[in-house]
């Protein structure tokens, strides 16, 4: 048992984290609420995690003495690449409950229970503050229960003070369908929150020394994941999307697991189904052939750890303007560059994103992250940009067919605090839809779904529930434009049957014949249509 939380026990309990995460990682994605193929909380909690452990294993082999405690050291690194690996709302809360910690026992000279408790309450208010509009139910809640917990033992003894913040936080997760009514509909518990439990229970294994048994909470029907391990021999993250069937990708995860390691096959439903991959390399080739040879990968991104930790970007511009988007589906991504947009695969970490700033070369960049779950990512990687003598303005698009809106109105002319102003407000002015398969049997505010059945969300609501694709499509278009409208985008999938978008064109020029329709073959995975009305 520890009596001092010391740098040795700081690094157990990034790895023991890590490790326990991805025995979790499937449970908790299948946490989310909603019955659209998303679910990637515990995938992003694990890639957040495995870049801390990537950072803390890099300062194993280098000899500082740059005036820091060490375990105030391994904090703020394990902190640090918590941030820059940080993906969706749950790896950036993470990070920030990190980084909590790590200001707060960073100075200390020892860590023992007070220390500890007066850490978390640190901890949970940075996570709130990195969080526009705080929501309880949530990740949050569980950290601030969490240090409800910690000052509640009233002790100085680290043992107390861990076994009553994990159990607190864990009375909290079982509360949180009460505090939100989607998980309330969905019988499930928050995700995030999930897993920042799945963390404090590492915690107490570490220092109490005993084996702590996380058991799982119900879930839905499961998808196949391949639980990963972490090595930094392997140079080459490879990540793509693949349309396969699942013997093939059995074979595939076979392959992968010769090859290197933190392995990660999500399945995302369909027919074929899509799986997200996920893999760390020396051979990128090898990697990417595996995927031709099990279906059709797309979306691919390779990445240097080395280039990620530590790339120079160009000398900046000091009166250049950049912009940076997130984009799923190289219809989408090439119709972005041709606007003059540096374009980041979906789904980013924050060194990701602020990479593709820096790469700009300009000192003041537009970010559009075209997603709910990017927009922290965004703000994240803009607060490290500032640092670095780039200003960076987060536009709020939550998608594509926003940041299109936002485009089509940027003016190098105006001021740059105009110009991102008129942005927000096109994008604001345009409303969103998105057309999906359920993946999975649920309660929406539309009324219940079952797996194959179309969903039509819009503003990120189920609003129509229908069975077949086109029907269900041109009953969205007739509601959105029921509202008003001059200017439908039609943004069409990767998946969407041949001729499709011709008929939809074809149902506005006959039920609403003076509005304008634009068709782009976005080429976007799971999504067959994506709708923009301005």
């Amino acid at each position: 048992m520890l009596e001092r939380f010391d740098a040795a026990a700081v690094r157990r309990w990034c790895a023991a984290g890590l490790e326990s995460m991805r025995q979790h990682q499937r449970e908790i994605d299948e946490l989310n609420v909603y019955p659209v193929p998303d679910g990637d909380t515990g995938t992003n909690l694990v890639l957040t995690l495995a870049s801390a452990q990537q950072a803390v294993d890099l300062d194993l082999h280098t000899v500082t003495d740059d005036g820091q405690t060490p375990h105030g050291r391994a904090l703020r690194l394990m902190a640090r690449g918590a941030l820059l690996g940080a993906r969706g709302n749950s790896g950036v809360i993470l990070s920030q409950l990190l980084r909590g910690l790590a200001d707060s026992l960073g100075g200390a000279a020892t860590v023992r229970g007070e220390a500890l408790t007066s850490a978390l309450e640190v901890a949970a208010e940075a996570a709130y503050a990195a969080v526009s509009k705080p929501v309880e139910g949530t990740m949050l809640t569980v950290a601030a229960a969490a240090a409800t917990g910690a000052a509640a033992a009233g002790s100085d003894d680290l043992d107390a003070v861990v076994r009553s913040a994990a159990a607190e936080a864990a009375r909290a997760l079982a509360r949180t369908p009460e505090q939100l009514p989607a998980l309330a509909r969905a019988g499930v518990v928050d995700a995030g929150g999930r897993g920042l439990c799945v963390l404090l229970d590492s915690l107490v294994a570490v220092v109490t020394g005993e084996h702590v048994e996380t058991p799982p909470v119900a879930t839905r029907p499961p998808v196949t994941a391949a639980r990963e391990s972490g090595s930094s021999e392997y140079a080459y993250e490879v990540q793509y999307l693949l349309d396969a069937p699942e013997p093939a990708v059995e074979r595939l995860k076979e392959i992968l697991d010769g090859l290197g390691d933190s392995l990660v096959v999500v399945g995302a439903g369909g027919d074929p189904p899509t799986w997200n991959v996920h893999v760390h390399v020396n051979d990128v080739g090898a990697a990417i052939e595996a995927g031709v040879e099990a279906g059709r990968p797309h979306r691919i991104s390779v990445s240097r750890f080395e280039e990620q930790m530590a790339a120079p970007g160009p000398p900046l511009d000091p009166d250049g303007r950049g912009a940076v988007a997130v984009a799923a589906g190289a219809g989408l991504a090439a119709l972005l560059r041709g606007e003059g947009v540096r374009v980041v695969a979906a789904n980013p970490s924050t060194a990701e994103l602020l990479d593709a700033v820096l790469a700009t070369g300009a000192a003041r960049v537009v970010v559009l992250p075209d997603d709910p779950d990017t927009q922290a990512v965004a703000s994240a990687a803009a607060k490290e940009a500032h640092a670095q003598g780039v200003r960076v303005s987060v536009v709020p698009t939550r998608s594509p067919v926003q940041a299109m809106a936002a485009l089509a109105v940027r003016d190098p002319g105006r001021r740059f605090e105009d110009d991102v102003i008129a942005m927000a407000e096109a994008a604001g002015a345009c409303r969103y839809a998105e057309v999906c398969y359920a993946s999975r049997e649920a309660l929406t505010v539309a009324g219940p779904c079952k797996p194959g059945d179309v969903l039509a969300l819009v503003d990120d609501e189920v609003h129509l529930i229908g069975q077949d694709l086109l029907e269900t499509c041109r009953d969205l278009l007739d509601r959105l434009l029921g509202g008003g409208g001059e200017l439908v985008t039609l943004l069409i999938g990767a998946d969407a049957p041949a001729g499709f978008g011709e008929a939809l064109r074809g149902h506005v020029a006959q039920r609403w014949p003076f509005v304008e329709v634009n068709e782009y073959d976005g080429g976007q995975p799971l999504y067959p249509l994506l709708v923009g009305v301005e």
